[in-house]
């Protein structure tokens, strides 16, 4: 089988990433920098590409982080991997920042299953738990918003006393024991190197659904901004 030729962007957070990966070679790039994604991101993208020695019609598939995250930096991302998708007839591949951040649990501790919180601010974290399928971080249920304190059953987890997870992102770094007490009986180990989802990692995920056939055309792409979904849940005469 041919590998696909992909390419991965993400800037739902404060890290914005690309990746591009053929089975051949892998080229990554990421940087830091708050309020920066709409002035670094396509760049970063032509040097992928311009390293790779690859066109933008090569592609096989688009992969985007679809978050939760920042809504700004969501739509940025999204907004350019559509762009690009449009322009070459490329299909899209939407990826939850979660679940990137789950499978980086797994790229750098092997850890098989992962908790994963991102601050959504207000007193609230975006979280989701994923568990390891072949190699793959699989999510357990939708991602949600909820405070921290909320987190057990919101997410409708049963945990044991025996268990033990991997917690990972900035909602740890802002609410650490809120989460870890909110989550007993289980253990919950907090990963402090993986504050960020990352393109690599959603290069991973994603080929798993372009294989699968689960790509989409870019006009047909979501978003997944949780907060705007739960707000429209209760208005009132919203199902």
């Amino acid at each position: 089988m041919t590998e696909p030729k992909l390419l991965a962007i993400d800037s739902a957070t404060e890290f914005c990433s690309v990746a591009y990966s053929d089975g051949q070679q892998l080229i990554v790039r990421g940087e830091e920098a708050p309020r920066r994604h709409a002035d670094l991101l396509l760049p970063c993208v032509e040097a992928v590409l311009a390293e790779a020695q690859v066109a933008l019609a090569d592609l096989d598939a688009v992969i985007v982080g679809r978050g939760p995250g920042s809504f700004t930096g969501v739509r940025i991302a999204a907004g350019i991997a559509q762009g690009l998708a449009f322009s070459q007839n490329l299909p899209l591949v939407g990826i939850s920042s979660l679940q990137a951040m789950a499978q980086q649990a797994w790229r750098l501790h092997g850890v098989p299953r992962v908790i994963a919180a991102i601050d959504a601010r207000m007193g609230e974290v975006y979280a989701g738990t994923c568990r390891q399928v072949d190699g793959l971080m699989i999510q357990e249920q939708a991602d949600v918003v909820c405070a921290p304190s909320l987190v057990l059953s919101t997410l409708q987890l049963s945990l044991s006393d025996n268990e033990t997870l991997a917690g990972v992102g900035t909602g740890f770094e802002t609410y650490t024991s809120e989460l870890i007490n909110a989550l007993q009986p289980a253990e919950v180990k907090h990963l402090n190197d993986i504050r960020f989802p990352h393109a690599q990692d959603m290069l991973v995920l994603g080929r798993a659904k372009f294989l699968a056939g689960e790509a989409v055309k870019a006009t047909e792409f979501d978003l997944d901004y949780v907060r705007n979904e739960v707000t429209w849940q209760k208005l009132p005469g919203r199902g």
